[in-house]
């Protein structure tokens, strides 16, 4: 493994929140949130616990693809404000212990970048991957004078940028080595682009698709590499900054130069199975070409939690001190906790054990509050990518309180990026903020025992007493963690000693005591152990 600086020191007690920028808060009534929408509700994120934000790309762009098609990196989209704006919100968040993260889109550009519109009228440019003749399967025709056609990354106005292909084929003499000067000049845009904004203040970046780069790199090794040499730049020019990456393979990616990465519904092994594992019922943004399964998080107690356990496992020990995995609550192209028939009484073990298992947490915007999953909108820059997978229904506006728009804008309704959730019953900030019973509450305790707590972090150890419901772990061989997401009852025999019971710091509908535990449906509850842990099996088992 290549040896980088290490990781800052405040990123291995950090608890992340995604920000949608589109869906935070409108400052200026046009019914697109802004900059200054996000800096009007720092106060909100400070007093949650969170340390640091990333916010969906913000750069210039058509919005095709709700701006992951970037058409000029170095400025910011005017829908979002100024560049004094981002500065501003920077120096607000950095007041409340907040650090901002930026989205790099590091594989493909807009079609209307300056550069793809110069590259398809010049075929001398190798900016971009370009077949010269023909248009082979997954090619889009030029639309320039240049001959030939050129790959997308992702939807067709999405080009590719060149960086190569690990492997040449006699099929396609076009394909050019990594070490080319259209994949060089690539990479010294990408460290070109970072060092323009962490210079601004910016404390690092979450990168899109960062395992996209080299073509044809089935062990991802070319792409790595890539990744590699970044990090040894940025551990020399920015010391203090981080990246995370939109992978899904913390044991690949980590070693390459990331400081994280993110168990998502998609990479890996098994294409997102340790994710999807957890959270996905079926319902919202469910590919089809994704195989079924029970989630672990279900009342029908039909999952198992032991795939995410040992894929979790298996990126723990290929990461070693390198870095940390992350785990997601959901983001902008997957579904919400609170999504088809998943209810709000589910949510509080879901953060129970998200906020105490040894990963780096990251909250989605809403997720704090239990915002749902809204089904049937419409498509909206790019949102749809299947019949059963409209990513729109996971980026709805912020409900901050019971006034028009629920507090998000001051627009007309009909004028918002996206429908509000149209449930009367819907939660807001304000309404949770003012019950001490609430989920809100709950995360914010949860959070506050987190950082009070380090045996709770990802640096703690960590037990694994059983893998059935309830799911039973110990933390720092101190703090037992009881998760039971079905809707029955579930009870264990955990091996600790008899007596009184440990102490319960956060819990609810679970109790501990003479070695065994107990849990009501939906229960949850995290202990501080008075007796140490008698000769039982660590293992995890059913």
């Amino acid at each position: 493994m290549t040896s980088f600086r290490p990781a800052p020191a405040w990123l291995s007690g950090a608890v992340f929140y995604q920000i949608y920028p589109q869906s935070f808060a409108d400052s200026n009534g046009d019914g697109i949130g802004d900059f200054n929408g996000i800096t009007a509700r720092l106060d909100h994120l400070a007093w949650l616990g969170v340390d640091a934000v990333w916010i969906n790309p913000c750069f210039a762009s058509p919005f095709r693809d709700a701006g992951y098609d970037v058409c000029d990196y170095l400025s910011v989209a005017p829908r979002y404000g100024t560049d004094d704006d981002l500065a501003r919100l920077v120096e607000e968040a950095g007041r409340r212990g907040i650090r901002v993260l930026l989205d790099l889109v590091a594989g493909h550009t807009s079609d209307r970048h300056p550069w793809f519109v110069a590259s398809a009228d010049d075929p001398q440019d190798h900016r971009y991957i370009w077949a010269p003749e023909g248009c082979p399967d997954g090619f889009v025709r030029s639309p320039g004078s240049r001959p030939g056609a050129y790959l997308p990354n992702f939807f067709d106005s999405q080009p590719a940028l060149n960086f190569g292909y690990a492997r040449k084929d006699p099929v396609e003499p076009w394909r050019l080595p990594i070490d080319a000067e259209g994949p060089r000049a690539n990479r010294a845009a990408l460290r070109a682009v970072m060092d323009h904004w962490l210079r601004l203040g910016l404390a690092g970046f979450r990168v899109d698709m960062a395992h996209s780069l080299v073509k044809d790199d089935p062990d991802r090794s070319a792409t790595a590499a890539i990744w590699t040499e970044l990090r040894g730049w940025l551990d020399t020019a920015h010391p203090e900054a981080v990246l995370l990456s939109e992978w899904g393979d913390p044991a690949v990616s980590v070693p390459a130069g990331f400081h994280a990465d993110f168990f998502l519904q998609f990479g890996g092994p098994t294409n997102g199975g340790p994710l999807r594992s957890l959270w996905n019922n079926g319902e919202g943004t469910d590919d089809t070409a994704w195989d079924p399964v029970d989630c672990f998080f279900d009342p029908s107690g039909k999952g198992s939690v032991r795939t995410f356990v040992e894929a979790w496992q298996a990126a723990h020990e290929a990461v070693g001190d390198a870095g940390h995995v992350s785990l997601p609550t959901s983001n902008h192209d997957f579904s919400r906790l609170n999504c088809g028939p998943r209810t709000a009484e589910q949510l509080p073990a879901a953060f129970a054990f998200q906020l105490t298992w040894p990963t780096l947490p990251a909250i989605y915007y809403g997720d704090e509050i239990g915002m749902r999953y809204v089904p049937g909108l419409p498509d909206t820059e790019g949102s749809v990518l299947g019949p059963r997978y409209n990513r729109a229904g996971s980026r709805t506006p912020m409900q901050w309180d019971d006034g028009p728009n629920a507090g998000f804008s001051t627009a007309p309704a009909d004028r918002l990026y996206l429908p509000l959730d149209p449930d009367p019953l819907r939660p807001t900030v304000a309404a949770q903020r003012a019950d001490e019973t609430s989920l809100l509450h709950l995360v914010h305790r949860l959070i506050a025992l987190r950082k009070s707590t380090p045996e709770l972090g990802p640096d703690g150890s960590v037990e694994v007493l059983h893998t059935g419901y309830p799911f039973v772990y110990v933390r720092g061989g101190r703090h037992l963690v009881v998760i039971n997401p079905r809707g029955e009852p579930a009870a264990f025999t955990t091996g600790l000693a008899a007596g009184r019971g440990p102490r319960a710091l956060e819990a609810a509908g679970v109790e501990a005591a003479g070695g065994a535990v107990t849990a009501r449906g939906f229960g949850y509850g995290v202990f501080d152990m008075r007796h140490p842990l008698a000769a039982a099996s660590a293992a995890a088992s059913d």
